[in-house]
């Protein structure tokens, strides 16, 4: 009969043994340090200064001290002493709440196969068959182990759903990912029924589109605006207000025209008029005047002859807006007659300036003398800056 049992060598009390209480107590003594089994530390090197009766180590390969050639093996105090217990492939130990398995050279974690396809965990809330991964807390922190970090979302085909989906009180408000297609949307849901599309980004192409639209409270800015005075790059936005080269609306096509270094600050076009007649000006620095002088009687000055023909009185026009440049002048006579002798008329004129034009006179291409009015339409073009 063997004097030790074949798993944790307890000793046997032998027959017509004296002292049979001393075995027994032996055997005691190693099943109170094995069963249950929990250690001060793993893999440990150094006997600890101040050991207490009944506390356990999990030596390392090369411990130290009073430890020393006892690699491997478990160091327990007991009556003042240290009694080494050689464990076997395995044996559990928890040290606190790890657990650890001698596999029959070191003290190592358990295998997580255990873990593998099982039906389901719930952290803090109960799993069911439709999320059989269910966490309740405060939040829920997925780090990294040293570099990145990628949350992975993975659906079977472009019609099944791969998305986060947001809930108040379990009803659905929001939801980002590729739902029904491969192009990314951000929804959302006034009541998890009826949902709209906030934003659309084409798998294919990658353009981003706004299926109810877009409000900015604030500038848009970018490179894809405008970016100075004479920036006409290709589809870049032109911004309200952004600057002379602004786009041009109802309220600025017609008002003040101005220059800068020859680029128009303004508006498109200005229009006027004063007592000696209207002006229009153009944002390229183009201006016309316009005016119907009332010359008078026909027959007021001359006799009706070839050297000296009948004529009007002869008046001067300041022009409505003065011009940068010397204006050309062109004008035509009107006579509210029937007789073709009455209307046979020129004008002529004096020097222009940058103000005004002098003698402005019509005369008389007949011996007709008529009286009616003659009425002269005045026009000058040239530039106001």
């Amino acid at each position: 009969m063997s004097e030790l049992s074949a798993r944790l060598s307890l000793p046997f009390l032998q027959p017509a043994q004296a002292q049979k209480h001393v075995t027994h107590n032996e055997a005691l003594e190693v099943l109170d340090l094995l069963v249950q089994l929990s250690v001060e530390g793993f893999n440990a090197a150094t006997p600890p200064v101040a050991a207490q009766d009944g506390q356990v180590w999990a030596l390392g390969p090369a411990p130290g001290g009073e430890w020393a050639g006892q690699g491997d093996k478990l160091a327990a105090r007991v009556g003042g002493a240290w009694v080494f217990v050689t464990p076997a492939p395995g044996w559990y130990a928890t040290q606190g709440t790890a657990l650890r398995i001698f596999d029959g050279g070191a003290w190592v974690l358990p295998d997580t196969g255990a873990l593998q396809n099982i039906d389901g965990v719930g952290i803090g809330t109960s799993y069911d068959a439709t999320n059989p991964l269910a966490v309740a807390g405060l939040s829920t922190l997925l780090t990294h182990s040293g570099a990145g970090h990628q949350l992975k979302i993975n659906k079977n085909a472009a019609p099944d759903t791969a998305s986060l989906l947001f809930q108040t009180a379990w009803s659905g408000r929001a939801e980002m990912g590729i739902a029904g297609n491969d192009n990314f949307a951000i929804k959302v849901s006034a009541d998890g029924s009826a949902w709209r599309d906030g934003l659309r980004i084409d798998g294919a192409s990658g353009v981003v589109s706004l299926p109810n639209g877009a409000q900015l409270d604030t500038a848009l800015m970018g490179t894809a605006v405008v970016q100075s005075d004479v920036d006409t790059t290709a589809g870049r936005l032109l911004t309200t207000g952004a600057g002379p080269d602004q786009a041009y609306r109802r309220a600025n096509i017609l008002g003040a025209v101005s220059q800068s270094g020859g680029v128009p600050t303004g508006a498109v076009i200005e229009r006027g008029s004063t007592a000696t007649g209207a002006y229009v000006r153009f944002a390229d620095g183009t201006q016309i005047c316009t005016h119907t002088l009332n010359a008078g009687d026909p027959t007021a000055q001359g006799a009706g002859s070839f050297a000296d023909p009948y004529r009007t009185g002869s008046t001067d026009w300041t022009y409505p807006a003065p011009f940068a440049e010397r204006p050309a002048i062109t004008a035509h006579p009107t006579v509210d007659s029937a007789d073709a002798g009455d209307r046979r008329m020129i004008v002529s004129t004096g020097a222009a300036t940058l103000s005004a034009v002098a003698a402005v006179q019509a005369s008389r291409m007949s011996g007709s003398i008529g009286t009616a009015e003659c009425m002269i339409d005045l026009v000058a073009i040239g530039r106001w800056l």
